[in-house]
């Protein structure tokens, strides 16, 4: 008698007759072949959960292993691609469907198989080096990441999680882009399918769905094909790094990963930790974001993964587990802040919130790209942003004008700061990205700014003749000035205004 359903709980399907299996191993349930993984053993009782809706699947259905743990076809056939959560190609884009719609593997019979649990070896792991260039000013300037680097993206509902990771995918400087739609509605997933389709690559001249692999699981997709997208995709990406390639997987959001792992877990009896997530969840986050990192292959050619990873706390409450446990195992944190995005501050990343802890090799990345100046230039402008909040919560209290000149023209050089070089117009076609070279041009504009202000404070000036000034042409030169050269013509208008005060 060969090997059998016996019980079907939702995703989690007990057979039986499953003796010389092994934990992992795909089973295929039922005469539609719905593909499941084994979670437990005893005896010849096998727990399976499936990736596929189960309705339909009854006791007494055929059960069969494939003898393989849970594996994705890899190959060039992905750039371009949008699959589900076992890499199977899907023939819309967003929507649900069953296994019999979905469109046929290109250059199956020619894939590699992996599986997508198993981290793919390679020969040596490398020190940060490079930086990740996102052309989000507030990132590349206060935030970096080098490639190979881990970043969590904590942010509560209607702060921007979303648009910042599609801008990053958009026009972060990587090879290929891993975009992992985890849990996210459909109608997002689409709108970020659609924009992919209509974008230039400026690197290549092409499309930029061409380098960008999608990895659909929506909400209304099936709960345990979403926890296995994550593997998926990074899996994805330590192949493309093998050729030498720098991917980056951008996950959208672990937070969903982490609640189908809670569901699972409690449908298969597990004693649950905190909030009902499952003790595992640390090991779980840990494993997923240990995957990257900058390394040699075995080929003796460099390649890095970089896993960028969203996560959505309910309530907007950083306390919780998912959000806690992300931050012991990341390298860089881009929290969001509710009151900048209430605010209409785009990206509404907080200053105050947010940490990088590879800024040394960062720094030491862009002196030998010939800017030595970058690491003053970041202190100086986040020693000033901490200064300015200081003194705008002490001015809530007694006034702006009760404040020392010098004081008032920090809370000058925290505003032309946020407006003139943090803030930034997605929707803009010269600043929904910002090369390196332009974001150290604009900084530099708004500190050359504040040392003339405050040279003449120090003459005399009244301090409230420099406030009254027009500084549009340099708040405005993040949109309309393209090149640092125009950057400094705005800059020198405003200096040419302020000797004018003397």
């Amino acid at each position: 008698m060969g090997a059998e359903v016996t019980r079907v709980n939702g995703p989690l399907v007990e057979t039986t007759g499953m003796r010389g299996t092994a934990m992992n191993d795909v089973v295929e349930l039922g005469p539609a072949r719905l593909p499941g993984e084994i979670v437990a053993l005893e005896g010849d009782a096998a727990t399976v959960q499936a990736y596929e809706y189960t309705g339909g699947l009854a006791p007494g259905a055929a059960a069969a292993t494939t003898g393989r743990a849970l594996s994705a076809p890899l190959g060039a056939h992905l750039l371009g691609g949008v699959f589900d959560g076992l890499l199977r190609p899907l023939s819309g884009a967003g929507v649900w469907l069953d296994p019999s719609a979905r469109a046929p593997r290109a250059d199956a019979d020619r894939a590699e198989y992996w599986p997508v649990r198993r981290p793919r070896p390679y020969s040596e792991r490398l020190d940060a080096g490079a930086p990740l260039h996102t052309g989000q000013r507030v990132i590349d300037l206060l935030f970096p990441v080098p490639l190979g680097g881990t970043v969590a993206v904590p942010g509560g509902f209607g702060t921007g999680k979303t648009m910042l990771l599609q801008q990053v995918a958009k026009w972060c400087d990587a090879d290929v882009i891993v975009y992992v739609g985890c849990g996210e509605r459909g109608n997002e997933m689409a709108d970020v399918l659609e924009e992919l389709a209509e974008l230039d690559d400026p690197r290549t001249g092409g499309r930029l769905a061409d380098r960008t692999v999608v990895i659909a699981n929506t909400s209304n997709m099936p709960m345990m094909a979403r926890e296995a997208g994550v593997h998926s995709g990074v899996t994805v990406a330590e192949y493309f790094r093998d050729q030498g390639r720098d991917a980056v997987v951008i996950a959208d959001s672990t937070s969903r990963w982490a609640e189908a792992l809670r569901e699972f877990a409690s449908r298969a009896g597990e004693l649950p930790g905190e909030e009902g997530y499952p003790a595992a969840l640390p090991s779980a986050l840990a494993a997923f974001y240990e995957r990257a990192g900058r390394v040699r292959t075995r080929d003796g050619a460099e390649g890095s993964v970089t896993v960028i990873g969203a996560v959505s706390p309910p309530g907007g409450d950083m306390t919780e587990p998912v959000t806690a446990y992300t931050e012991r195992f990341v390298r860089a944190r881009w929290s969001l802040d509710k009151d900048l995005a209430y605010s209409r501050h785009y990206p509404a990343v907080s200053w105050s919130g947010s940490f990088a802890r590879d800024v040394p090799a960062v720094a030491r990345a862009h002196a030998a790209a010939g800017d030595p100046e970058w690491a003053r230039r970041r202190a100086r402008t986040a020693g000033l942003l901490a200064e300015a909040d200081r003194l705008t919560a002490l001015s809530e209290l007694v006034g702006a004008g009760t404040l020392p000149p010098a004081e008032r023209v920090t809370l000058l050089a925290g505003r032309l700061l946020r407006e003139g070089v943090l803030q930034q117009s997605a929707l803009s076609s010269s600043d929904a990205s910002c090369t390196p070279e332009r974001t150290a041009a604009l900084t530099d504009a708004v500190l050359d700014v504040v040392d003339r202000c405050r040279d003449l404070v120090g003459d005399g000036v009244a301090v409230s003749v420099i406030e009254d000034l027009d500084y549009a042409p340099l708040v405005r030169a993040r949109e309309d000035a393209p090149t640092p050269a125009d950057v400094h013509d705005r800059r020198d208008t405003v200096l040419t205004r302020l000797d004018g005060l003397r």
